[in-house]
């Protein structure tokens, strides 16, 4: 079994190199890529048959992420993300220094804060955000576990993480919320 660093260290190896991964997050296992580069994000459309109007969810470590590529975040959002216990996605207006193709056509982002160690050590360590987008093709249900991913994703990446995928737990989707503008989430998915 490869070792958790060498497995941070040849995702961010494909990462850097404009790659795409396919790897375990704090809910399902997601395809991602630097979402500052608008090839690699087609690369995860393309391997997704998505369309590029559906927008995917990205990664960040930390507030001061959000703060790098949102503009003008409501300060009030991260209090109500301190108070959450499941992972939870917020959709922020103004994205800014992200791939163009992974922009809503209304400038908005879906951004998560993640805590789970190999994702955060990732983050952390690439100094950007990635993206998270589920490991189906687009219209499928969300795999729940490493095992349940078809072949066609998992041979189409660049690289496969072997961290936690002999795990059996079923996981499921974050919650997804939009902050509104009196400073109040909007809950689209529970």
């Amino acid at each position: 079994m490869i070792s958790f660093e060498k497995d941070i260290e040849h995702c961010l190896t494909v990462l850097r190199q404009g790659g795409t991964i396919l790897y375990p997050t704090d809910t399902v296992w997601g395809i991602g890529c630097d979402a500052t580069d608008p090839e690699a994000v087609e690369k995860i459309y393309r391997l997704k048959e998505r369309p590029a109007a559906k927008a995917m969810i990205v990664l960040a470590a930390d507030e001061k992420d959000i703060l790098k590529y949102v503009a003008n975040p409501d300060p009030r959002v991260f209090e109500f993300l301190k108070k959450t216990e499941k992972p939870t996605t917020v959709i922020y207006e103004g994205a800014i220094g992200l791939a163009d193709n992974l922009i809503h056509e209304d400038g908005s982002i879906a951004i998560r804060i993640v805590h789970e160690k190999f994702c955060r050590s990732l983050l952390k360590r690439f100094r950007k955000p990635i993206v998270s987008t589920s490991a189906n093709l687009s219209g499928e249900p969300s795999p729940a576990k490493f095992s349940e991913i078809f072949n066609h994703i998992r041979t189409g990446v660049d690289y496969v993480a072997h961290y936690r995928q002999e795990e059996e737990i079923p996981a499921s989707p974050s919650s997804l919320i939009k902050w509104n503008n009196e400073g109040e989430p909007v809950i689209i998915r529970p």
